[in-house]
């Protein structure tokens, strides 16, 4: 971070109402509002109610406030209205106590631990996909979203001590990731009446909270290593200080990993699924791959390295349908490029809107997966791909959210073709801090079968 005695305040974004300020857009139609900002400057400022916050829409100035000196920045609004259910975890922890649980949870994350995980994530996706019929309609989105929380959920909870924890998974966590967007842009006196909004929150948040400590303290009774993340965070010791997480501790690193690992992973798997129905030169040489390396069989995670142009697949959806808001706080006066943004200022930036400037994608609303062949790649500049953050705050689950999206894309790819049923427009909608699809209903086609009709159609 830089200072300087000629830096400057930031321009503002027009549109502000009386008292609301920019609330209103960003909540009824936040894409639309965030994409007009770069226009106005690489640092915008808006009003939130009375309050100011600074939009930054430089990929530097994104990497300084992530990484660098700036990177020092304390989390945001949203992060603070999530606190009841996220309590003290990682993803709310700020400086020394946020670098000791990002190291208490590295041992959960290593690449032996990963692979241990990958047989979950494979067997999930052979389940899901039994149950799927030739001709069957489901909303994919639900779908997938469904199949991204019970992969999590079981990769937490072995399954003999978590089978009412991933049932009120499945209940409550969808409900409260929809609302907290809404209440970080609410004053918190709304946010206390007793409405029927506020009610159904609160009320999620005690059960699935509820739910998960029984779950700890049982696995802590219990003792042994049962070969899922719930016993790695019981077990593992600071390398500092020789201190184990306490039971309150591991119970919110469970919450935050089923929060991280839901709805970022279940949206863009469904919009993988959507895009190949738009690009069928895509889904042709993903079906190519999955062909040549599974021969028909499930994805392991052996198979990821011989999955290129799969994970290729999974990295451009995650540009194109990356995070739409991230917040920060700055702790104390600052400087970013040539604005000076204030003690105690939000700063906020948008990965969505980060990842569809045409200076850093040409044609960044196009679905092209060798973007990231490395000679292209090679050319961006930091800071420009940010779909899991960057620097001391980067999602710990990257890794296993990446191997998970690839094998259970390569194992549904490789059996079935999904096509859209009749009914409106898929469209993109912000909700909680990921670009969700709207309803998307599509129809499930054997692969086996289609090949027959083509060759059939061939020596007709």
């Amino acid at each position: 971070m830089t200072f300087s005695a000629a830096a400057r305040r930031a321009p503002a974004a027009p549109g502000a109402l009386p008292l609301l300020g920019h609330g209103p857009a960003l909540l009824r139609r936040p894409l639309d509002f965030l994409r007009s900002l770069p226009a106005t400057g690489p640092v915008v400022r808006i009003r939130l109610g009375a309050l100011p916050a600074y939009v930054v829409n430089d990929p530097g100035l994104v990497r300084s406030v992530l990484v660098g000196e700036a990177g020092r920045f304390d989390q945001g609004l949203l992060i603070d209205k999530a606190r009841p259910l996220l309590g003290s975890g990682v993803g709310t922890a700020n400086g020394t106590e946020h670098r000791r649980l990002r190291r208490l949870m590295q041992p959960a994350f290593h690449k032996a631990q990963i692979a241990r995980y990958a047989a979950t994530m494979t067997a999930v996706a052979a389940e899901r996909t039994a149950a799927w019929r030739p001709g069957l309609t489901l909303r994919v989105d639900e779908e997938l979203t469904e199949l991204a929380l019970t992969t999590v959920a079981r990769a937490l909870f072995s399954s003999d001590l978590g089978g009412d924890a991933i049932t009120e998974v499945q209940r409550s966590l969808p409900m409260i990731l929809d609302e907290i967007p809404r209440r970080a842009v609410l004053p918190d006196t709304l946010l206390r009446l007793p409405t029927p909004a506020n009610r159904r929150f609160e009320g999620a948040v005690r059960r699935l909270r509820s739910t998960t400590r029984h779950v700890v303290e049982a696995a802590r009774a219990d003792g042994s290593d049962r070969g899922d993340l719930l016993s790695v965070l019981l077990l593992t010791k600071d390398e500092v200080s020789g201190e184990r997480l306490t039971d309150d501790q591991v119970h919110d690193q469970l919450v935050n990993m089923l929060v991280a690992g839901t709805e970022t992973t279940g949206a863009t798997l469904a919009w993988i699924f959507h895009e190949l129905t738009l690009n069928p030169a895509v889904e042709h040489r993903l079906h190519q791959e999955t062909d040549q390396v599974l021969a028909g069989r499930l994805a392991v995670f052996e198979d990821i390295a011989r999955l290129p142009y799969t994970l290729r697949v999974v990295q451009e959806a995650l540009r194109r349908y990356a995070p739409w808001i991230i917040l920060r706080l700055s702790p104390r006066e600052s400087v970013l490029g040539e604005v000076s943004i204030p003690a105690g200022a939000t700063v906020l930036f948008s990965p969505y809107v980060l990842h569809h400037q045409p200076r850093l994608y040409p044609d960044p609303f196009a679905f092209d997966p060798d973007r990231w062949l490395p000679e292209r790649a090679a050319n961006l500049p930091r800071g420009a791909s940010i779909p899991f953050g960057a620097g001391s705050r980067q999602c710990p689950g990257n890794v296993f959210a990446l191997t998970q999206m690839v094998i259970q894309v390569a194992t549904i790819a490789a059996r079935w073709r999904l096509r859209p049923a009749e009914g409106p427009r898929v469209r993109e909608l912000a909700r909680g801090a990921v670009v969700h699809p709207t309803a998307m209903p599509m129809r499930f086609l054997p692969r086996e079968r289609l090949h027959a009709q083509e060759r059939g159609a061939s020596t007709a």
